[in-house]
């Protein structure tokens, strides 16, 4: 019998990682396509849980959030969730100039993440929980799985350009390549069953694109 494996995606651990890359042309990313890339031919995709924030501004980069978001709500609901934390404004102030502006700081992202995994093993939903981040804050849940439920196996995916020490210490993991995103891209215009498309943002047609903020 395959082992069911539940994916658990750190949304913006990920972006980073790929932006920080150089690989922004593949921000357009299927999540279930990729998340089955990642599977062993032993396993059953059973569940992917996104986690991210809603940003506010600037303007630009929330349309390219939003237009994402809406290509993920094509994905099979049966399968596919997002779970949504929250950004928080901090008084920051430049080093250079001076000048106090405010940083967006996203909120309980781990949190959820660890909430979401904890219970997904108690109520016995996965055999192996795969987590894509590289984020060590999450050290303790993955610790407590393995602690808790010897039989089921946590196995971490660093993003591209990204690694934890301490994740890779207390569970199996690797490194994401460019291969895995680059099969598992959205058609660059999707088509909704309202006859509304939805098309890639157009800064992220080239590889080497740089958000600016």
């Amino acid at each position: 019998m395959d082992d069911r494996v539940a994916v658990y995606i750190d949304g913006f651990n990920l972006y980073f990682g790929i932006r920080a890359s150089g690989l922004g042309r593949y921000l357009w990313l299927d999540l279930c396509a990729f998340s089955n890339s990642l599977l062993k031919p032993s396993q059953k995709l059973v569940a992917v849980k996104y986690f991210t924030a809603r940003i506010s501004r600037p303007e630009s980069k929330r349309q390219r959030q939003n237009t994402y978001l809406d290509a993920l709500g094509t994905l099979k609901a049966d399968l596919f969730s997002i779970a949504y934390g929250n950004f928080q404004q901090n008084p920051a102030i430049c080093q250079e100039c001076g000048v106090q502006s405010d940083v967006p700081n996203e909120k309980q992202t781990d949190v959820n993440i660890a909430v979401a995994m904890l219970t997904d093993a108690f109520k016995d939903r996965f055999d192996v929980a795969l987590l894509v981040s590289a984020d060590s804050d999450l050290c303790p849940v993955v610790s407590s799985i393995r602690a808790l439920f010897p039989k089921k196996r946590v196995v971490v995916a660093f993003p591209p350009g990204r690694a934890s020490k301490e994740l890779a210490g207390i569970a199996s993991a690797f490194s994401i390549g460019r291969a895995k995103l680059s099969q598992s891209q959205f058609p660059d215009v999707m088509r909704l069953s309202s006859g509304f498309e939805l098309k890639k943002p157009a800064h992220w047609e080239t590889e080497a694109y740089q958000d600016p903020h």
